[in-house]
């Protein structure tokens, strides 16, 4: 049986044979062991999913700063340091200062370099930790050009270097500096080509961290983060709507929830386990949305529709298990079924706290439970009044399922849920017209890459009711491409990417489109799943070279490289694009803009401002900062 092509530690050699073919030969030469280090960095894939250049939230520097956080943060739960110190120079170098008690300097190097090495292995020491195979901290080290460790214990300091895993000196001195532990690393460009850390997603990843550790403080770049009221900050700090009541926060012994209602469509959900987001989500999170619908129903005792209690729901969760299991190395969704060890499960113990503890707070607080009552109420007579087209729709759509005349599918999906790395690669390109989306289908990578054909303009949904999303076909074909039907857990591709001219059409489309994403499924932004396509403005070409400008900027520059009269093409439309060019653009060195809501952006008065009737009000906005430049090309 020959190995499959590929494979870790096999080399293939290729002898002809008298008939003219070839066939791999497979002999003891081609049997090779890989060290730790060397191993992580063959398989880089294995331990920190993709690569990425640090312009996507999932993209592994970041996770190469959440594996050496994890540690320090379970120091922190542990009792040990209130304080780290997080410092990133230049968007490229990082290091970590915590004040716990340091890593045991007689086992440093090997607890850095060494798989299988660590301290997490005896639940009495750490009973609920975030990173428990040994893992983390090695990938870091074998994945940076340089990494330095630093342990500080009762007087003394042990300090070793590494340049990409491979230890360069060790070095143990007298220090008077507190206890605790140093670690400095910087990404190794040669496999994190052009990578930058982006402030948004640190400051984001650092911020979740203070959520679910009150009393824990950072100091990032000399800024303090701190959080004094977890997940109802959590909730203050990433709702876009207003709630209809105070968020409703309640903790117990190893659980933590926080919710409210909004008058927004859909659900949103975060959810963390022993102080890691799991992005999406896993039994703690299923077990929150079937337990809080359940309660509320029987608070009020009425024949309600789950859908229309969880309607607008905004809610969060976490929770510490003992011996956590992950469905991944990037741990994003949990899989464990019990609490801890012939413990109780997941579902049962998340479940008898949200009993007893919503239906008290109901109970004590009616005027709570009247404004979720009428949320609730207000729900049910929507989804009444749009039950006839409902129905249609869906049989519409189930239809469309077997042969969605806009969708051309890829082999892979998010929603497969068997952690494969094609699966968190999926994408969706929603493309203008079926010139763009003939390109783009000629492209594509059919495995991971699938494409949404638009006809013309979508229509205007700011201030429709969600009857318009099965009334219009295109909207409900789109909703059920993209499964969200029900809500984004189902969501069929981890990037949903709006591909459209680079014109004043192409812009009005993509504004359409985030409108009805933003009036129907906000979550599905918040969470991180849409994005803006960025292709090329210009070619510039002589016989040596062809230079693809996103900018007028970068076109200049292309002019001047390529010497005097070179070849210059505006591509007025993605149609103009050959699928031959069209290929670089949507492949590993594919530019995206990640679209993106913060705090500050409330929902409702941005989409009346930008897509309201307020026209004489946009008309004399865009007068008072119309900004005219001066023609480069002139």
């Amino acid at each position: 049986m020959l190995p499959l092509e590929g494979s870790a530690g096999y080399e293939e050699k290729t002898t002809g044979t008298n008939t003219g073919s070839s066939e791999v030969e497979y002999n003891e030469d081609n049997i090779r062991h890989l060290d730790d280090m060397e191993h992580i960095r063959v398989r880089s894939g294995m331990y920190i999913g993709r690569l990425g250049d640090g312009s996507q939230n999932d993209d592994g520097i970041y996770v190469l700063l959440k594996e050496v956080m994890d540690n320090s943060i379970d120091e922190f739960k542990m009792g040990a340091g209130k304080r780290i110190e997080v410092n990133i120079e230049e968007n490229l170098r990082v290091s970590v200062r915590d004040y716990g008690r340091g890593i045991p300097q007689g086992k440093l190097v090997e607890a850095v370099s060494k798989l299988n090495t660590g301290g997490k292995y005896d639940s009495k020491a750490f009973k609920k930790s975030v990173g428990l195979n040994g893992v983390g901290i090695k990938a870091v080290n074998a994945l940076s050009s340089r990494f330095e460790v630093r342990s500080y214990r009762d007087g003394k300091v042990r300090t070793a270097i590494f340049e990409k895993g491979v230890l360069q000196s060790d070095l143990t001195e007298d220090s008077t500096e507190e206890n605790g532990t140093y670690i400095f690393f910087e990404p190794d460009n040669t496999l994190f080509t052009n990578y930058s850390f982006q402030n948004q997603f640190v400051e984001t990843l650092l911020r979740n961290y203070t959520y679910l550790n009150t009393g824990l403080t950072f100091i990032y770049n000399g800024q303090r983060i701190i959080s004094r009221h977890g997940l109802e900050d959590l909730l203050k700090d990433n709702m876009t709507s207003e709630g209809l009541y105070d968020i409703v926060h309640l903790k117990g012994e190893d659980i933590e929830i926080a919710f409210t209602h909004t008058n927004q469509y859909g659900e949103e959900y975060y959810s963390f386990v022993n102080g890691q987001h799991t992005t999406q989500g896993g039994t703690h999170q299923t077990a929150l949305k079937e337990h809080i619908a359940r309660t509320i129903k029987e608070f009020y005792n009425k024949n309600q529709d789950y859908a229309d209690i969880r309607n607008g729901l905004v809610a969060a969760i976490a929770i510490d298990v003992e011996e956590p299991m992950f469905e991944s190395q990037t741990k994003t969704k949990l899989g464990s079924n019990n609490m801890w060890p012939e413990g109780p499960t997941v579902n049962k113990y998340v479940g008898d706290f949200i009993k007893t503890e919503v239906d008290n707070y109901l109970h004590k607080n009616p005027l709570v439970s009247e404004v979720m009552l009428q949320k609730i109420q207000d729900s049910e007579k929507e989804r009444k009044a749009i039950a006839g087209v409902t129905k249609l729709a869906r049989e519409r759509a189930k239809k469309a399922n077997l042969h969605n005349r806009k969708l051309r599918d890829c082999r892979f999906h998010l929603s497969d849920g068997k952690g494969k790395d094609q699966e968190a690669e999926s994408c969706i390109f929603i493309t203008e017209g079926d010139s763009a989306s003939g390109s783009i289908t000629k492209s594509r990578d059919v495995n991971t890459q699938a494409v949404f054909s638009l006809r013309g303009k979508p229509l205007n949904s700011y201030g429709l009711t969600k009857k318009v999303v099965y009334e219009n076909e295109e909207f409900n074909l789109l909703q059920a491409a993209l499964n969200i039907e029900d809500g984004i857990e189902g969501l069929r591709y981890n990037k949903v990417i709006v591909a459209t001219d680079a014109d004043v059409d192409g812009m009005h489309i993509r504004l359409l489109i985030i409108t009805f994403f933003l009036q129907f499924f906000p979550d599905l932004i918040k969470k991180g799943h849409v994005y803006i396509l960025q292709t090329p403005l210009f070619r510039v070409r002589n016989k040596k070279k062809t230079s693809y400008c996103y900018t007028e900027d970068e076109r200049v520059k292309a002019i001047e490289e390529l010497g005097p009269n070179p070849e210059i093409t505006r591509f007025k439309g993605l149609g103009e694009i050959s699928p031959d060019e069209f290929r670089h653009f949507i492949g590993k060195d594919m530019r995206l803009e990640q679209v993106s809501l913060r705090k500050t952006d409330l929902v409702k008065e941005l989409l009346e401002f930008y897509m309201g009737k307020n026209t004489m009000e946009r008309q004399n906005f865009i007068i008072d900062n119309l900004v005219i430049e001066e023609d480069l090309a002139s």
